[in-house]
């Protein structure tokens, strides 16, 4: 072993040799294989792993150039900020599990929205969000600009509206690491968010004129399919899937887009892992194994695959750690 290697590192090297834990391992091996060998990296990120605080290891691997965009979902992006701006005010129930409907309503009734065993507070989270972003975008409606859903958070990230609210050390927010590095982020599904709601509801009340001023799904469609373009002309990309939806779904579809629908040849993604709870037996795409994407274009019989069936919160910090030699 490695007289370098760090504990994390060298305690799943020892004990990490079998089954799931094995697959974590061959994983988190071929995606430092594939780094060494000139990669790139795109990140989806499904779920609730932002209030899952995985900012704590996604922030580094962004900054050491671990991973060079990131589709996720548009609770993900929210709630890293939400997380950055009123950590000390969430609440945590161990219990959840053994909670009542009244009890449930209690939640409500304090304005506490629970995520698992995690409850998100309105006034702190949502509402501080709310009232700096409604500007931004207020200002952009009125001057004509459009910018996607992360660019918008960007922009509260570096003007500083946001650094009185800190609770959290930023080198601990993944939102924060990407604007530093201006990553690219693609939101399919924006809409379906916190935030997204409340710019429908903005809309609906004339506070925004254009509805366009956040810009679309299909918009960031073709923004990832020149992403795809430009990056694969210099490196070989990996799929790193945590969960499934449309955080994985849709960016994996647009290798096949750009080969069957534009006939542009591109070459397949370079690497593909998922760390997923889901099976087949449900005819579900989200737990579909890694082979039934070669029938859909999107990798190849030579393609790096690995598939972690376990918790995401439990393995996604493990890989990073790896991968970062902690």
């Amino acid at each position: 072993m490695d007289a370098n290697q760090k504990p994390v590192s060298s305690f799943l090297e020892k004990h990490f040799l079998h089954f799931n834990a094995a697959a974590l391992m061959d994983a988190a091996k071929a995606y430092n294989q594939h780094l060494q060998k000139g990669g790139s990296f795109l990140m989806t990120l499904a779920g609730a792993m932002s209030t899952a605080e995985l900012g704590k290891s996604l922030a580094e691997m962004i900054r050491q150039d671990k991973i060079h965009g990131i589709c996720c979902t548009g609770a993900n992006l929210e709630e890293d900020i939400f997380n950055l701006v009123a950590h000390d005010h969430y609440v945590r129930i161990p219990n959840y599990r053994d909670l009542t409907p009244q009890q449930e309503q209690d939640l409500l009734d304090r304005h506490l929205n629970r995520v698992t065993d995690t409850c998100i507070p309105e006034e702190e989270a949502f509402r501080r969000i709310e009232r700096a972003i409604t500007d931004e975008w207020k200002r952009a409606d009125a001057s004509g600009e459009r910018y996607f859903p992360h660019e918008f958070l960007y922009k509260l990230l570096r003007n500083g509206a946001l650094e009185k609210y800190y609770q959290i050390d930023p080198k601990d927010s993944w939102m924060a690491a990407a604007a530093e590095r201006n990553l690219p982020i693609f939101v399919p599904g924006w809409e379906d968010s916190t935030l997204g709601n409340i710019y429908a509801g903005a809309c609906i009340a004339k506070r925004v004129q254009n509805v366009h001023t956040v810009r679309s799904g299909i918009e960031t469609m073709t923004v990832l399919a020149d992403w795809y373009l430009k990056t694969s002309k210099k490196s070989s990309i990996g799929f790193f899937q945590i969960g499934g939806g449309i955080a994985g779904d849709f960016p994996i579809c647009v290798v096949p887009m750009l080969e069957q629908d534009l006939k542009i040849n591109v070459p397949l993604w370079g690497y593909f892992c998922q760390i997923s709870d889901s099976t087949t037996s449900y005819g579900s795409y989200s737990g579909a194994i890694p082979n039934e994407k070669i029938t859909w274009g999107k990798l190849g019989i030579e393609t790096p695959k690995f598939i972690i069936e376990s918790d995401a919160t439990i393995v996604a910090p493990l890989i990073f750690a790896y991968v970062l030699g902690w």
